[in-house]
């Protein structure tokens, strides 16, 4: 039987993470990531969770520590945020060419100079390509079933992929909200520890001799790189099949790699990730009662990047109204290009969106507010982009910067 709990994100991902009951624990603080290892440190000081707790001494010392224990084939975790994760960026392609069953939480949180702390997706974006299974979680509640259902797709030896499940800096992270905290017992049924098959490499036993983290020459690196390419792509299907069999143990929860609202007879539709989904609904029902037809796509996870569900979602047979232009929300910018995330739509359309003008919205870098009215903006210059599309498609429009005007004559917010 489930119980509520009020939590903040990092207190809903520190209670994911013992129910998970990992062996080790590696702990380097970082705002606001600091919250998850204060508690899991509670948690082994009083018992509720029997872990290796340890304190070390950097971000780059945490993920080695973790993929070490991961190597002797026990459950970990670790948790950074911002500058700490590129401290991390040489270990994190360590860990995915590794194929160790990682799983680690982000707290996004913009990039320095200048210095900030604040919450922006520039962090986890800038490592997009290194290789881990990247997940953004809306709210606590869902922070706390990603990272249960990280640690079974991680461990699926089909996948055997690390995991990044980021949350929102501050605006998730600290935010307080009523959580469902499941059983124990229901964990342990849903997540038995890890078992591999005595034929998979990649674990040390005395009884099969291996070495791991290997040189390889030009052939043989090419050959363990399309591996790992392969296994992400497959990681799509286990991890859809995992959200399937969660919610049948748990009776909640998304069960694609995309989620949508409103959307499917949307002519304007605004595609997104993280917190910031939650103040879009609002605002696509505000302005559907005022009889404009926006929706919402949300990408709950950025590797494997969902492809086809996205063109389904946009482009499907079940829609009942065509699609007239899309704006791609994100908090980073490729300086000198566009958007990370807006790249990504971008290729994913390329061969069935052709046609459909996609804007690229920047906003809430360093934490800058998204409020409502900002939201509503977007969708107001969606249909004008309709007008005006060969001026602006390929633009970047920085969301409540006043008095912006850039290279391409951008018209000022």
């Amino acid at each position: 039987m489930s119980q509520l709990a009020f939590l903040s994100g990092n207190e809903a991902v520190a209670e994911a993470v013992r129910l998970c009951r990992p062996k080790v624990v590696a702990a380097y603080p970082i705002t606001p990531q600091t919250v998850v290892v204060e508690a899991l440190a509670g948690m082994v000081e009083s018992g509720r969770l029997e872990s290796e707790f340890v304190h070390v001494e950097s971000e780059h010392s945490a993920l080695a520590l973790v993929m070490g224990a991961a190597a002797t084939g026990v459950r970990t975790f670790t948790a950074t945020s911002s500058q700490g994760l590129l401290y991390m960026a040489e270990c994190l392609y360590y860990a995915s060419g590794g194929r160790f069953p990682l799983v680690m939480m982000n707290a996004n949180r913009a990039l320095a100079l200048p210095w900030n702390i604040y919450g922006d997706q520039s962090d986890s974006l800038a490592l997009i390509s290194a290789g881990w299974i990247q997940a953004y979680a809306e709210t606590a509640q869902e922070s706390l079933d990603m990272i249960i259902q990280a640690y079974a797709v991680a461990e699926d030896p089909a996948v055997r992929t690390p995991v990044l499940v980021n949350l929102d800096g501050f605006v998730l992270t600290h935010t307080y909200e009523a959580v469902s905290l499941p059983e124990p017992s229901e964990v342990d049924d849903f997540l038995p520890p890890p078992v591999f098959p005595d034929d998979y490499p990649g674990t040390f036993d005395l009884a099969r001799p291996q070495s791991l983290a290997i040189t390889a020459g030009p052939g043989d690196y090419a050959v363990f790189k399309a591996r790992q390419h392969w296994a992400m792509c497959q990681a799509a299907k286990h991890i859809r099949t995992t959200a399937h069999a969660f919610r049948a143990a748990f009776g909640r929860g998304c069960t694609g790699l995309v989620e949508g609202y409103r959307s499917e007879d949307a002519e304007f539709i605004l595609i997104t990730l993280g917190s910031t989904a939650g103040t879009v609904r609002v605002v696509i029902d505000e302005l559907r009662a005022s009889g404009q037809s926006v929706g919402l796509i949300r990408l709950r996870y950025l590797r494997p990047f969902p492809t086809d569900e996205l063109n389904d979602a946009l482009f499907g047979a079940e829609r009942t109204v065509a699609v007239r232009a899309l704006g791609v929300l994100e908090k980073d910018i490729s300086f000198g290009h566009q958007g990370s995330v807006a790249l990504e739509v971008k290729a994913a359309l390329y061969d069935r969106g052709a046609g459909v003008p996609v804007r690229n919205f920047v906003a809430g870098l360093g934490g800058q507010d998204v409020s409502r009215a900002h939201l509503a903006d977007c969708f107001t210059e969606l249909a004008a982009t309709l007008d005006t599309a060969a001026r602006v498609a390929s633009g970047v429009r920085f969301v409540g910067l006043k008095d912006l005007v850039d290279d391409h004559d951008q018209e000022p917010a």
